[in-house]
């Protein structure tokens, strides 16, 4: 009997050791790929937090590691410089600006389809056309949030020139402008959206209403890396659509809503608040295309501001072999 015993543990013994033999290999086929993003963890990122939790990068041989850079224009100036090979959740207008003045960058996916900015005003203020003559707090005088602004207006009787604007790159800044009666309006990003108005403030329109054709985020890589590290770009890729995907099931928002908490520290009800606000407004892209069409149309946005050094070429900004071009 003993001797059965002695021969059972090391009968079990040997098991465990070859499954650690099968294993070590697969843990040792994982590449590590630094990711670079803006700020912190938010909601931008969602599909990226969730192939993180879920394992969707890991089934992929993929393991990432997230940088977090102040802002999208340093971000994208760090990936034109090789000091980054790829970056997510890039506001797009940095991108193209780069490619307009013949930067070896592209864009891979569009992540975040139509901007997901809550044009906030004043307790008073009950309507878009109300804010003609008043003061609205944007992101800068060439900023794409013009653009959003401007759209949202006009159809409502005001005009370029019907209303004043101050500057402030940071949603948190604008935030507290308003917060503080130093502006009428500002254009704010979730979830200081939220928390501002909860505070009284009337949300007077969503931006993406009103610029479905203009992309907000996405992925964008330098081009020599993603040249020399195209399969395992194409893997993390994968596991981004997948997680995207994963996020638009409405069985997962329970899960997907605890995800986001967990990483960026939000209250609970500001996070049920970011899920409907990104879920119901299908912002998220899920068809893992970049269409030409919507970067052209934000290249000329960015040109009537005086934003692009010229007509932009999409041709140029896409990568072939990894991009899937929609039009």
């Amino acid at each position: 009997m003993r001797r059965e015993a002695i021969l059972r543990s090391a009968a079990a013994l040997l098991t465990v050791l070859m499954a650690a033999a099968v294993t070590a290999p697969a843990r040792a086929q994982e590449e590590t790929i630094t990711l670079g993003t803006v700020g912190q963890p938010s909601a931008n990122m969602w599909p990226t937090l969730i192939a993180m939790q879920k394992g969707l990068y890991a089934a992929e041989k993929i393991k990432p590691d997230i940088v977090y850079v102040p802002s999208s224009a340093a971000l994208v100036q760090q990936v034109t410089a090789g000091s980054l090979g790829i970056s997510i959740s890039t506001g797009l207008v940095d991108p193209l600006r780069a490619v307009g003045m013949g930067a070896p960058v592209a864009v891979v996916r569009i992540e975040v389809q139509a901007p997901p900015y809550d044009l906030v005003a004043k307790p008073s203020i009950k309507s878009l056309a109300d804010l003609k003559g008043k003061l609205i707090s944007l992101g800068g005088a060439k900023d794409i949030t013009r653009i959003y602004v401007e759209r949202m207006l006009a159809p409502h009787g005001v005009k370029r020139g019907d209303f004043d604007m101050v500057f402030a790159g940071a949603t948190v800044a604008r935030a507290a402008a308003l917060a503080a009666g130093a502006v009428d309006a500002a254009i704010l990003l979730p979830a200081f959206n939220f928390q501002t108005i909860a505070k009284g403030f009337h949300s007077l329109g969503l931006t993406a209403d009103y610029a479905k054709d203009l992309p907000f985020s996405g992925t964008a890589v330098n081009v020599a890396w993603a040249n020399a590290n195209k399969d395992a770009l194409n893997r993390l890729l994968r596991a981004q659509d997948k997680a995207t995907v994963w996020f638009q099931d409405p069985a997962n928002r329970e899960e997907a809503v605890n995800i986001l908490q967990t990483a960026s520290h939000l209250s609970k009800d500001d996070t049920e608040k970011a899920y409907a606000f990104f879920h119901d407004g299908h912002l998220f892209d899920l068809t893992g295309k970049v269409s030409k069409a919507k970067l052209t149309a934000l290249a000329k946005a960015m040109e009537s501001l005086g934003d692009m050094p010229g007509a932009l070429d999409v041709n140029k900004v896409v990568l072939p072999g990894v991009t899937q071009v929609a039009d």
